[in-house]
């Protein structure tokens, strides 16, 4: 393969996303966002955070306790007045006052361990339920893999933040204010001289934030594409085998994996400089210390100098000052983070579904099931228009059918029933109430949808029929699939109705698939039923054999089909013919046909393409 072929195809999987990085990476830091990211942790605040905050408090106060003890008393006091008991007792001390500590870490590592784990859960599972509410015109837009990302990926990177993160800033900025207040109170001179290279250090630090940050938020954006296109990959695995396409998908992961490993080693190595700029500022530090603590220990308390305990507290303390620090530095990396993947989740909490619910929306105790449109207009985008000011009038119980050339909009139709959209125009009304002010859950109950690629859930057969009625019994699931058709091959099958199916139900053919589907529509028992091409995946012997099924399923009931095939349309009450969004005809299968307009040439069309074959 040519190298300009292969920069083409890297030019291609680049421009897919090339709009989303640069949007990303120029959003300044915001806090606000951060704060709610930690308003998740408010449940939790009374239990696992307080407790989690009082044991960090008692080990910080040991950790600030032990130097003093050590240089202002054992050395100054005991060691210099040759005081052994003195000494004796300071040393038990300090064991208890370690062992205090240790406790206190026991319980603040188990306490944020399970805040951690409960405010991730809380996120996962509000994020999680929020996407089930979003319209379809939101996952029209987005591919599976990008919202599986946000759910698992972006969840999990928080994890660090909230079982690490902060509690150990509270621990860090309390221990650096400690630590500070104690050296100044041990020696102003000293401590001036110690840090005179802190503003060096603050200035750099933060020319590299920026730069960290960013390196962050491309790492998200990395995975995001990657887990996307494996997710397409996964799933049309069939396509790509049939097409013998194996090593062109295979160079384009490659192309995608490598932009991901690129992003991740360059978030990697601009973090990791951080440390080594930490500890070289910490030998400059010791460097002080060590000479101009010399110094002043040479001069004495008398001249304005230093005794030697105080020295040795100092020393204790330096020690101490560089590790929080650093460690805040890592707190900043888990920040910005936590900063990449919370805009990336507070994206999708911020949306709001196209189809909205009025907070009086009227609900339906019993629906009747006529339905009619009234001059509906609708457009997926502002360049195509779906439907013109369609007018139609679907009474209760009746079968209509509609026909049309791909892309005409009878799915259109079919959808605006069920209302995953809004018309652009124009009122959709069911029993005379508008859709708009109808509570969606109340319309969905009593709508069934049986679509051309219908889709089986990983379980058992039961578990999949059951799925239109929770709250059914065995016997009625049995009676349901016995309806349609699809018993006699489910007790085929080597556990019946306990069989597990894979995901999307591959062990299962078309039919079989379908005739599920069915059953899991009867069981439902709407009062609207929409069949969206929902024998094409039928054989022809199959199809006989549910028709008798079909006319149960439909008995009573307000029924919409969407086929192409005659034999599914023709017992309709009304046929309405579709084109480019407008209705050109309508009328039952005779009337139709003595009328020889489009529903004649479809029905010839398809009589001839049978005797062709």
């Amino acid at each position: 393969m040519s190298e300009t072929t292969n920069e083409n195809k890297k030019d291609r999987h680049l421009k897919r996303f090339h709009y989303t990085i640069d949007q990303a990476i120029e959003k300044p830091f915001n806090w606000q966002q951060i704060w709610r990211l930690l308003t998740y942790l408010k449940p939790y605040a009374k239990t696992y955070l307080l407790g989690a905050i009082i044991a960090m408090i008692v080990s910080t106060a040991v950790r600030l306790a032990v130097p003093i003890i050590i240089g202002k008393v054992a050395f100054d006091v005991a060691i210099e007045n040759k005081d052994v008991g003195l000494l004796t007792y300071l040393v038990i001390a300090i064991g208890l006052l370690y062992l205090l500590s240790y406790v206190g870490n026991i319980y603040r590592i188990k306490w944020v361990n399970l805040l951690g784990q409960n405010v991730i859960y809380d996120l996962r599972q509000h994020l999680f339920t929020h996407v089930q509410r979003l319209s379809h015109r939101f996952f029209d837009n987005r591919s599976a893999g990008s919202i599986l990302v946000r759910i698992m990926n972006d969840t999990n990177s928080l994890q660090e933040l909230f079982t690490n993160g902060i509690i150990n800033l509270l621990m860090d900025i309390a221990t650096l204010l400690g630590i500070i207040v104690i050296l100044f109170t041990l020696s102003p001179k000293l401590a001036l001289a110690v840090m005179v290279i802190l503003p060096l250090m603050f200035y750099i630090s933060t020319k590299l934030r920026r730069k960290i940050r960013r390196s962050w938020q491309n790492v998200r954006i990395q995975q995001s594409r990657m887990n996307s296109h494996l997710n397409e990959s996964i799933q049309g695995i069939r396509i790509t085998q049939s097409f013998s396409q194996e090593k062109e998908n295979t160079e384009f992961f490659n192309g995608v994996n490598t932009d991901n490993f690129q992003s991740w080693r360059t978030a990697s190595s601009k973090s990791a400089m951080f440390r080594p700029f930490v500890e070289m500022s910490n030998a400059i530090g010791t460097v002080v210390l060590i000479s101009y603590g010399a110094h002043l220990i040479i001069l004495g308390p008398s001249d304005g100098g230093i005794k030697l305990g105080t020295f040795v507290s100092f020393a204790f303390f330096l020690g101490m000052f560089w590790d929080p620090i650093s460690r805040l530095g890592q707190v900043y990396n888990q920040l910005l983070m936590a900063m990449a993947s919370s805009e990336r989740i507070f994206e999708y909490l911020d949306e709001q579904p196209n189809v909205s619910e009025k907070d009086n929306a009227i609900e339906f105790e019993e629906m009747k099931g006529h339905i009619a449109f009234d001059k509906v207009q609708f457009s997926y985008d502002s360049e195509r228009i779906a439907l013109h000011e369609i007018s139609l009038e679907i009474k209760a119980g009746e079968t209509i059918a509609l026909v049309g050339h791909t892309g005409s909009g009878k799915s259109t139709i079919a959808n605006l029933i069920s209302r995953f959209y809004d018309p652009t125009s124009g009122t959709v009304k069911v029993d005379g109430h508008d859709l708009k002010d109808v509570k969606l859950s109340s319309l969905r109950n009593h709508i069934s949808v049986v679509l051309q690629d219908t889709f089986i859930f990983s379980g058992t057969i039961m578990e999949n029929i059951r799925f239109g009625r929770p709250d059914a019994s065995d016997e009625e699931v049995i009676e349901a699939a016995k309806v349609v058709g699809a018993n006699d091959f489910i007790e085929r099958l080597a556990d019946g109705y306990s069989t597990e199916v894979e995901e999307r139900g591959n062990i299962l053919s078309a039919g079989e698939r379908q005739l599920l589907s069915f059953a899991r529509a009867l069981l439902a028992n709407p009062s609207i039923i929409i069949l969206d091409e929902a024998t094409a995946s039928i054989d022809t012997e199959t199809e006989v054999k549910i028709q008798n099924a079909l006319r149960r399923l439909l008995k009573g009931r307000t029924a919409i089909i969407i086929a192409h095939r005659l034999s599914t349309i023709r017992e309709s009450d009304n046929i309405f013919v579709l084109e480019q969004g407008k209705i050109l005809e309508n009328g039952d299968h005779d009337e139709l046909m003595e009328q020889k307009g489009e529903y004649y040439e479809l029905v010839k069309s398809q009589f001839q393409m049978l005797d062709a074959m």
